[in-house]
């Protein structure tokens, strides 16, 4: 019998290492991104405090169009980015939850930094 990996399982242990290192504050909060197969989500958090500044989805009521797709993610992103800096947000620290940085999550984070954050 073979024995499949759980694709999660190590995803998620990728994301505690990564969260390890990484922390956010209420002046530079943590950009985090979860990816399902029909939506994407991101979130800034306070790590401090324990609290979501600011979060966007494509299950957002703004947004339009396909949720798991490279421009639904890159909407995601700009509405984020847009958000944040709504809040007096402009720098962050990204957390790509243990995911690749590459397509999904990749457009995210350029259109969060087309709409103004810097990381």
């Amino acid at each position: 019998m073979v024995n499949k990996p759980d694709k999660n399982k190590a995803r998620l242990k990728r994301h505690r290492r990564v969260r390890a290192k990484v922390s956010g504050t209420a002046a530079c909060p943590r950009l985090n991104v979860f990816r399902s197969s029909k939506h994407i989500y991101a979130q800034l958090i306070d790590d401090v405090n324990g609290v979501t500044l600011v979060s966007a989805s494509s299950m957002d009521k703004e947004f339009e169009g396909q949720g798991g797709n490279k421009e639904a993610a890159k909407k995601v992103g700009q509405l984020v980015g847009k958000r944040a800096v709504e809040k007096g947000i402009e720098t962050v620290v990204f957390d790509r939850g243990g995911y690749l940085y590459h397509g999904r999550v990749k457009e995210l984070a350029d259109g969060a930094r087309e709409s103004g954050l810097k990381f």
